[in-house]
């Protein structure tokens, strides 16, 4: 047999595709160029079919449901994966498993890990752009759970920084600046937290409470006396309005007595000042957003409720006047007092 000394006419290009032979053949890879692309009717042996075949099911084993997003792993998650797997496997026959080209795999190998970061940045903005596109309200707090929806585990402040980055802001409401009811009658804190008197019909303290009914709310306003710790008077509404106050207010008959409450709207209304003259009452507010000044009536409202409203929580509004109007006799006439050394309210 003579020897050629011109490879090119044997079909050999250059030196390279020698040492590329004799790699495969050292390695036990097939000779076959399919140039990326791997199909059934390439396979050179039933062994070969075997492998793509147990690859196929181990690759699909690896599938994670958390990192999912449209169906399919993200493009880094199945590069991670095809690393893996690159020690059992061809590189070529895991790629056409999990639908990635040669080429952009061995990119992301040969990247360093800052180039690495900022590949994976720029993979993030275009999720950021996309879910901002289409929900264009999503603030980074919002955004970073609609990436976690799509398997994208982020941190809140990594997410806040790619926003800015990308110069884009979410649709918000435009801030204006307070315009609401400003308060017609504010009295001066004569308590002053004395939450103490020694006699009685001469210190009230009063406030209204939510009472959950069913899936409903009802609004109960009671007034309380300081000395001994009775409800003199209560009403309860379907509204939290004026008239609920007006009403509970009517029942009181303690001319020179102080009442105090809050600053909520119903008790700085000229009307409830109105009332408070004409029954000769002297009117007292607690400071402004300081539920300690009128904590005495919040104490009732939490053993009424904790006591019998949600052990037996009504379901009808009567049902819950009726449950009130036992507590309050009960609390009046039969609970012990500590603050009075035990004895009943009365």
């Amino acid at each position: 047999m003579e020897l050629c000394d011109d490879p090119r006419k044997l079909g050999i290009k250059s030196d390279a595709q020698i040492v590329n032979w004799v790699r495969k053949y050292r390695n036990g890879e097939s000779f076959e160029d399919y140039r990326g692309r791997w199909n059934k009717k390439h396979f050179s042996s039933v062994e070969e079919e075997k492998a793509y075949l147990k690859a196929q099911v181990e690759y699909l084993k690896k599938l994670n449901p958390n990192l999912q997003w449209g169906g399919k792993l993200d493009k880094q998650a199945r590069f991670r994966t095809i690393e893996k797997m690159s020690q059992t496997y061809l590189i070529v026959m895991l790629c056409k498993i999990a639908e990635v080209s040669r080429a952009g795999f061995h990119r992301r190998a040969s990247l360093g890990p800052r180039e690495a970061r900022m590949e994976k940045d720029t993979l993030l903005k275009g999720h950021i752009l996309g879910i901002h596109r289409l929900r264009p309200y999503f603030g980074y707090i919002r955004m970073r759970t609609a990436l976690s929806k799509e398997g994208l585990r982020v941190n809140h402040k990594k997410v806040r920084k790619l926003i800015r980055e990308l110069g884009i802001r979410s649709v918000i409401r435009q801030k204006r600046p307070f315009a609401g009811r400003r308060p017609s009658v504010v009295f001066s804190n004569v308590f002053n937290r004395g939450f103490t008197a020694n006699t009685i019909l001469k210190k009230f303290v009063t406030d209204i409470t939510y009472v959950r009914v069913a899936h409903d709310f009802a609004y109960l306003s009671v007034i309380l006396d300081l000395c001994n710790n009775e409800v003199v008077a209560w009403e309860m509404s379907s509204r939290n309005d004026l008239q609920l106050v007006l009403n509970t207010v009517g029942h009181l008959k303690a001319k020179g007595a102080i009442l105090h409450s809050d600053q909520g709207f119903q008790y700085t209304t000229r009307r409830y000042r109105e009332l408070l003259e004409e029954k000769e009452l002297i009117g007292s507010h607690s400071q402004r957003g300081n539920c300690f000044d009128n904590a005495c009536i919040e104490s009732f409202f939490s053993h009424l409720k904790t006591e019998k409203l949600y052990l037996e929580k009504p379901n009808t509004e009567a049902e819950a006047q009726k449950m009130i109007a036992e507590y309050i006799d009960y609390y009046n006439n039969e609970r012990f007092q500590k603050k009075l050394g035990d004895p009943l309210p009365g």
